[in-house]
C-alpha cells in the first residue's frame, strides 16, 4: 500500500503503517537481547530489562556513535524536531547501518491540547500511534501516583501532627516533624494542561479532613520523580533518589524529605515496571526505545539516561532528541544529561524550517488552531534571511559545546528551491553542514542526505566540553547560561531568588548540583514575544526550585509556569473512538 502524507491525517499515515508493524520479538532478536531481558506487551510494544542486559554484556565497551537532535526556536506549532528524528533513524536505516532511536513519552497535556502527540508525522513516526499517546506501558501514570502518594503522606502527617501530641504520635512509631505549612515545596501531579489547578486550597471541612493548606498541581512531566526517572542509571539509583526529594520544610528551617515520611520505599514500588524502557519501532521498522517525558521548558525533557546507555551498547548508531531549541533543551543534554550519563555525543542535528524562520522574520505570528498567513505557503525570501538571525544564534549554541553541528531543514512540501538555497548559504557560511529532508514525505528514502552528513560528522573529532564547572557559584552558572547561551545581558534576581540562592551555595552538597532552567520555549529571551536574536534584555529570575532527589537546581524565570493551560481549539475535539473496531481516530 503507499501511503501519501499529503493526502492523511498523521493518524491515518500511522494506522495505515500498523498494517505491516513487525512482531517486537523481531526487534529484540535485532538488538540482541535474550529470553528474560525483555517482557512483551501484545505483538507490539514491550519492556526492557536495562540492568539484566548490562549485566550479561559485563566490560563490554561497545558504544554507538551517539547523535542528539536538537531545534531553533519553534512555532506553537513545532518544527518537526521529532520527525526529524525519527527519519534520521529510518535514513540511517536506509544506509544499512545498524540503528535505535531513544525518544521521549508522549505527555497527555499536549496530545490533547495544541501540539499533539510526540510521535513525530509524515512517515517519520513511532508506531503504533494509540498506545504511544494514551498512556504506554503506564509509566506516566505511575510517575503520577508516585508523587501524589507523597503529597498524601505529606497532608496526612501535617493533619496528625496538627491534631495530636507528642505521646500520641511516638505510640505510632511517628516523631514530630514540624512542618511549615508556609514552605510545603511539593504539589500535586497531573498529566493535562489544567490551569485551574495551579493553585487550590486542600483540607476543607473539619479536623478529619486532612490540613487545610494552600496547594496546587503541576503537570506530571514537570515534576521531580519524572526528573528522577530520567536522571537515574538503575533501579537501585533511582530508590535513593527518591528519598531525598524535599517535600517541605519544618518552621525552624529543616529540609523535610519523602525519607522522613517513611513514604520513599511505597513511592519506588509505584516505579519498578516504570524504570525498563518501551521497545517500540519506527515506521519503516527500526527499533526505538520511548522512556521519560518531554517539556525540556520546565523540566529536564530528555529520554533517559537508562535508555540511551542501554541502547549505545545495542547498536552502532544511537539518535536521541532534547526537547524544544537548542537553548533549553540542548543546553539541559550538553550540561545536565551527558555529566550524569558519562555518554559524550559524536554529532549534534539542528532542525529548522522555512516557517520557523519566516515567523522569526518577522512574518505574521503562527496562532495553533489557526490558519497560516499566506507568507508561510508561498515564497517570501525577505522574512526567511531576517529569520536565519535565530539560526545563526542556535548555530553558535551548539558550537559552544565544543561540536560543529550538522543543520537539517525539515523540508515542507510548500518550500521553493530558492528558500532552501538561501538557508544552505546562510548555514555554510557559518561553517555548519547543511542537509535538506524530506522524511515526512518520502521516509527514510527522503533523509539519505541528512543521514549520509551525519555519519561524516560523526567520524570527525569534536572538542565536547561543558559549559561552566560544578565547583563554580549557581549564581555564576546561572549568569554563564543567560549571557553565553541566551545570549542576554545578565540576570535580575528576586528577592526570593537572591534569599535561596543565598541558602543553596551554603550547602556544600546543594551548591554543586547542575542548573536546570525554566524558561519559556518560544524566544532565546524569557519574553515569548521577543523573535529572532533578541538583543539588549536581562534574564529576570522569579524563583529557584531545589530538587535534591533529582540532583538539579532549577531557577524559574519570566512568566513560565509548571502547570500549562488548554486552549480554546484543543486537540481533545478532534480525538474519538470507532465503536465498531475500537480504534482511536484524530490523533496527531
Amino acid at each position: 500500500m503507499k501511503i501519501d502524507p499529503t493526502k492523511m491525517a498523521d493518524w491515518e499515515v500511522a494506522e495505515a503503517a500498523e498494517a505491516t508493524l513487525r512482531p517486537v520479538a523481531d526487534l529484540a532478536r535485532e538488538l540482541g537481547l535474550k529470553e528474560g531481558e525483555w517482557l512483551p506487551y501484545g505483538r507490539s510494544l514491550a519492556k526492557i530489562d536495562a540492568a539484566a542486559v548490562h549485566r550479561r554484556l559485563g566490560g563490554d565497551t561497545h558504544r554507538a556513535k551517539y547523535i542528539d537532535v536538537t531545534a531553533i526556536t519553534p512555532t506553537p506549532l513545532g518544527e518537526g524536531k521529532t520527525t526529524t528524528t525519527l527519519g534520521l533513524v529510518e535514513g540511517l536505516g536506509k544506509l544499512g547501518k545498524r540503528v535505535c532511536g531513544a525518544v521521549r513519552q508522549p505527555s497527555g497535556g499536549p496530545t490533547f491540547n495544541i501540539k499533539g502527540s510526540a510521535a513525530g508525522g509524515g512517515l517519520a513516526q513511532v508506531v503504533p500511534l494509540s498506545p504511544l499517546s494514551l498512556g504506554l506501558t503506564g509509566d506516566i501514570d505511575a510517575i503520577t501516583n508516585a508523587n501524589n502518594l507523597a503529597m498524601v503522606a505529606l497532608n496526612s502527617r501535617m493533619q496528625h501532627e496538627q491534631n495530636h501530641d507528642d505521646a500520641w504520635l511516638a505510640e505510632r512509631g511517628l516523631k514530630r516533624l514540624d512542618i511549615d505549612p508556609e514552605r510545603v515545596q511539593l504539589r500535586w501531579a497531573m498529566d493535562f494542561c489544567a490551569q485551574g489547578l495551579r493553585n487550590i486550597e486542600i483540607g476543607r471541612g473539619g479536623k478529619l479532613d486532612g490540613f487545610r493548606t494552600d496547594s496546587g498541581f503541576y503537570i506530571t512531566v514537570a515534576s521531580e520523580v519524572m526528573a528522577i526517572l530520567a536522571m537515574s542509571t538503575d533501579l537501585a539509583d533511582l530508590r535513593r533518589r527518591l528519598g531525598k526529594i524535599i517535600v517541605a520544610y519544618s518552621k525552624s528551617g529543616k529540609p523535610v524529605t519523602t525519607a522522613d515520611l517513611e513514604v520513599d520505599g511505597a513511592m519506588a514500588a509505584w516505579l519498578v515496571n516504570a524504570v525498563h524502557p518501551t521497545l517500540m519501532q519506527s515506521i519503516e521498522g527500526q527499533p526505538m526505545l520511548v522512556h521519560a517525558g518531554p517539556f525540556a521548558n520546565i523540566a529536564i525533557g530528555q529520554s533517559s539516561v537508562i535508555a540511551d546507555k542501554l541502547a549505545s551498547r545495542l547498536c552502532d548508531y544511537l539518535v536521541t532528541e532534547s526537547g524544544f531549541a537548542s537553548d533549553i533543551g540542548y543546553e539541559k543534554f550538553w550540561n545536565i544529561k551527558c555529566r550524569c550519563s558519562g555518554l559524550k555525543p559524536d554529532a549534534v542535528v539542528l532542525v529548522a524550517t522555512v516557517r520557523a524562520l519566516k515567523a522569526h522574520g518577522g512574518a505574521p505570528a503562527v496562532r495553533a488552531g489557526m490558519p497560516l498567513d499566506p507568507v508561510y505557503t508561498s515564497e517570501a525570501l525577505e522574512p526567511l534571511e531576517k529569520g536565519c538571525e535565530n539560526l545563526l544564534a542556535h548555530i553558535e549554541i551548539v558550537k559552544r559545546s565544543g561540536i560543529n553541528p550538522v543543520v537539517c531543514l525539515n523540508g515542507f512540501y510548500t518550500d521553493t528551491p530558492a528558500e532552501h538555497a538561501l538557508v544552505r548559504r546562510v548555514v555554510e557560511a557559518a561553517g555548519a553542514r547543511f542537509a535538506v529532508s524530506e522524511h515526512w514525505l518520502k521516509g527514510g528514502d527522503g533523509a539519505i542526505e541528512l543521514a549520509e552528513a551525519v555519519v561524516a560528522a560523526c567520524e570527525e573529532p569534536n572538542d565536547f566540553r561543558f559549559l561552566s564547572d560544578l565547583n563554580e557559584p549557581l549564581t555564576k552558572r546561572i549568569e554563564a547560561i543567560a549571557r553565553e547561551v541566551y545570549g542576554g545581558d545578565g540576570v535580575e534576581l528576586s528577592d526570593l531568588a537572591r534569599e535561596k540562592l543565598a541558602r543553596f551555595e551554603a550547602d556544600p552538597e546543594l551548591s554543586k548540583l547542575p542548573v536546570c532552567m525554566a524558561k519559556t520555549q518560544y524566544s532565546l529571551s524569557h519574553d515569548p514575544k521577543l523573535l529572532g536574536r533578541p538583543k539588549g534584555w536581562v534574564l529576570p529570575v522569579r524563583d529557584v526550585l531545589i530538587y535534591q532527589g533529582a540532583g538539579l537546581v532549577v531557577p524559574v524565570t519570566g512568566d513560565i509556569k509548571l502547570m500549562p493551560g488548554t486552549a480554546a481549539n484543543a486537540a481533545f475535539r478532534k480525538i474519538d473512538v470507532d465503536v465498531e473496531t475500537g480504534k482511536v481516530r484524530g490523533l496527531f
